[in-house]
């Protein structure tokens, strides 16, 4: 009997149903295959069945195939054989709840950041800076916060190192010499990310963690799909907000441990993009939050084609695998097929290496964990058929889901708040047009120094003693009772009051 909390991911060829044990989705995962094996399936499959069991998923949809998550599948012949082959019960076509997000505000909720949340560290991968530049990165947001101005947006990062090429003297003092050509090298780095979409990216109203987490009123969570379909153009941009995300989740959810459900179950598609030419100091943050994330109650489960996509940091983190079919042409994909042989538990009644290149679309490999958190032996499966349609969703029905999305107008209007760039470009004016003194106290000073200078000097052209000494009580007095106590002085030298 199939437990509330457990996920039947398909049948194996002795006609036993492989389950997977939802509480274990914090321990991560891993989906692999060639493209066209059926890794986005098995995402929708997986997605799909979180949502039921009240656990909000989040996931990209870089093809635009997830969509159809939302709206109910329909009988098929294949469909049928296939649920009576694995033995499934209740098998009722239905869709999920969701939320439609999209970077540019076009197919979904507009989903954005600032750039102190962003970080130094992402931010310098983002902008493919180098380790001198990422360190006048980290100057930067250094002073931003010691001066109390807030990096909300790209136009005020572009100030605040305007402001540094200005004001590099006084800050060589404390955090070093910096040349004003890698400052430049920065700011035209940062053209480039605005003309990419990153002017979408970084601004206000941003995304609150928690209208990720939402569920809706029968209790089931609610899918959030972010369209990747143009973003995908710019994998810096698509990986830097995932891994941005992530961060922002473990940040602010608190510790729960081991629960029966995890809080929330995070699908990255293209893993690859993540990895590929990434720095030591992102790759250790990466390692970083793959480790400690589970503690907060989130899955993470990576899809990508080939498990050697995934450092090995990484890699030995990710609890349940599953493994589509690789062709093996060349000899460097015959080695990727040996390396995902490797990555499982092994079954002495499979030779997993020769499977793994004659799984059909559908079938895939699969070692989730028993009770105890340890690996099971790797099996052969035929995967459950997803409850929802498989394939995109309609245009209409899509601008009808997001028309009626809970989350309308309240990120749909930008908000431009007084931030870096507001006050240092006040800065920048003030500095240049400096306000005229006041006519009264121009005119008060004139008096006194005339009194001063008939009474001292007697009409003479040399400035004597007295009247240098008036001039600094003049200068240096600027209250109205220090004008009165000059006043007095002169009353008491010319023998009036």
């Amino acid at each position: 009997m199939v437990d509330r909390h457990q996920i039947v991911l398909g049948g194996n060829k002795e006609g036993q149903q492989i389950l997977f044990d939802a509480g274990m989705a914090n321990r991560h995962g891993l989906i692999t295959g060639a493209t066209g094996t059926g890794k986005t399936v098995t995402l929708q499959l997986l997605a799909e069945s979180f949502s039921r069991l009240g656990v909000p998923v989040f996931s990209a949809d870089v093809k635009g195939d997830l969509s159809g998550i939302a709206s109910p599948g329909h009988e098929h012949q294949k469909i049928s054989e296939r649920i009576n082959r694995i033995g499934l019960q209740e098998h009722s076509f239905e869709g999920c709840p969701i939320l439609f997000w999209d970077l540019f505000g076009q197919t979904g909720h507009p989903i954005r950041t600032t750039v102190s949340e962003m970080g130094p560290i992402l931010l310098a991968n983002l902008l493919n800076l180098n380790e001198t530049q990422s360190g006048i990165l980290h100057v930067a947001f250094t002073v931003a916060d010691a001066q109390g101005l807030l990096l909300l947006d790209l136009k005020d990062l572009h100030s605040m190192l305007g402001w540094m090429v200005d004001h590099r003297q006084e800050l060589a003092k404390e955090y070093g010499n910096f040349s004003t050509t890698s400052i430049t090298t920065i700011q035209r780095n940062l053209l480039v990310l605005k003309e990419s979409g990153g002017i979408n990216f970084f601004g206000e109203p941003a995304l609150k963690i928690g209208d990720l987490m939402r569920t809706d009123f029968s209790g089931r969570g609610v899918v959030s799909l972010l369209d990747a379909s143009t973003l995908y153009s710019s994998p810096k941009i698509y990986t830097s907000f995932l891994l941005w995300l992530l961060s922002e989740l473990m940040e602010e959810l608190p510790e729960r441990g081991d629960a029966p459900l995890p809080k929330l179950v995070f699908f990255f598609d293209e893993a690859h993009l993540l990895f590929d030419n990434a720095p030591p100091a992102l790759l250790q943050r990466i390692t970083q939050v793959v480790r400690l994330i589970r503690s907060k109650g989130v899955g993470i489960f990576f899809v990508s084609q080939y498990p050697n996509d995934i450092p090995d940091e990484v890699l030995g983190q990710l609890g349940c695998r599953i493994q589509h079919a690789l062709r093996a042409f060349t000899p460097k994909d015959q080695k990727a097929v040996r390396v995902a042989a490797e990555t499982f538990r092994q079954n002495p009644q499979i030779d997993t290496e020769t499977m793994i290149t004659e799984l059909g679309t559908g079938e895939a490999l699969i070692s989730t964990l028993d009770d105890h958190g340890r690996p099971t032996m790797v099996d052969w499966c035929l995967l459950s058929p997803p409850r929802s349609h498989i394939g995109p969703l309609e245009s209409t029905e899509r601008g009808r889901l997001f028309t009626n999305s809970p989350l309308k107008g309240l990120y749909d209007t930008p908000v431009d708040r007084e931030s870096a760039y507001e006050i240092l470009t006040v800065r920048t004016v003030s500095q240049q047009n400096p306000p005229p003194r006041p006519q009264e106290e121009t005119t008060m000073t004139d008096q006194i120094l005339h009194a001063g200078k008939a009474v001292l000097v007697g009409g003479g052209q040399r400035q004597s003693v007295g009247e240098a000494f008036l001039k600094t009580i003049v200068r240096t007095v600027g209250s109205q009772i220090g004008r009165s106590l000059v006043r007095g002085l002169l009353g008491s030298l010319t023998g009036r009051r």
